[in-house]
């Protein structure tokens, strides 16, 4: 589950780690996936609070543009084209630089609507934990 919280792995690294360390498959799924949910809640206070903040301090500044940017950039034309759809692939794609943390700062940078931001984070986390669920037990049966 803590991969899952971590913005250097997300799901698609708890769920491997978690069906590799033996783990039920089914738990693992679902508690990662959860897990992952709760990013963008916690992303959402951060963005809108804490972020205001330590905008301040000159390095935090700077690291938070260059984040900004990136997101924007990786995101943009997908969520600027399609909206909530677009949302949805960018967080679905189980590629690194994509995901909820990119997923709720492109969402907070676009000015999308807290609310349908979560949906979209939520269903893009639920494709995403698919995928790499599926591929993963699958992987796992090949190689035992």
């Amino acid at each position: 589950m803590l991969w899952s919280l971590s913005p250097f792995g997300e799901a698609k690294v708890g769920i491997p780690y978690g069906i590799y360390q033996g783990v039920n498959i089914y738990l693992v799924f679902v508690a990662c996936f959860f897990a992952n949910v709760l990013v963008y809640p916690i992303m959402y206070v951060f963005l809108t609070k804490v972020n205001k903040y330590l905008l301040k301090w000159h390095y935090y500044k700077k690291s938070a543009i260059y984040v900004a940017r990136k997101a924007k950039v990786g995101s943009g034309d997908k969520i600027k084209k399609y909206g909530f759809i677009g949302l949805i692939f960018f967080v679905m794609l189980p590629v690194p630089g994509t995901g909820v943390y990119a997923g709720s700062i492109a969402s907070y940078l676009f000015k999308m609507e807290r609310k349908r931001a979560f949906a979209a984070n939520t269903v893009g986390i639920f494709f995403s934990s698919v995928i790499v669920w599926v591929t993963t037990v699958l992987a796992m049966k090949g190689a035992a």
